[in-house]
């Protein structure tokens, strides 16, 4: 599902405009990316839980020419599914 059917899905279920449907969604990705950015964790109970992680730094390898490179520590984003929308999924 791409972001525009979710626009248009929630503005027929909830009588919105298209427009007003996607301030709505582009300002939920927003919330989400700011508290993400602050080092927050985001919990929409039942659905999930946004956070980010960070990976440790370490060693690689470059495959084409087996030269050893180094990998600095990173933060990432990551999302664990809640119990009903599991269930919802696996059903």
């Amino acid at each position: 599902m791409k972001k525009s059917e979710i626009v248009a899905k929630l503005a027929d279920l909830n009588d919105l405009s298209r427009k007003d449907a996607e301030k709505v969604v582009d300002d939920f990705v927003e919330i989400i990316s700011q508290a993400l950015a602050e080092g927050d964790k985001v919990v929409l109970s039942g659905f999930g839980t946004f956070e980010v992680r960070t990976r440790v730094a370490r060693t690689g390898r470059n495959p084409r020419t087996g030269e050893e490179i180094n990998v600095p520590a990173q933060k990432t984003p990551a999302f664990k599914v809640g119990k009903m929308l599991k269930d919802a999924v696996n059903k």
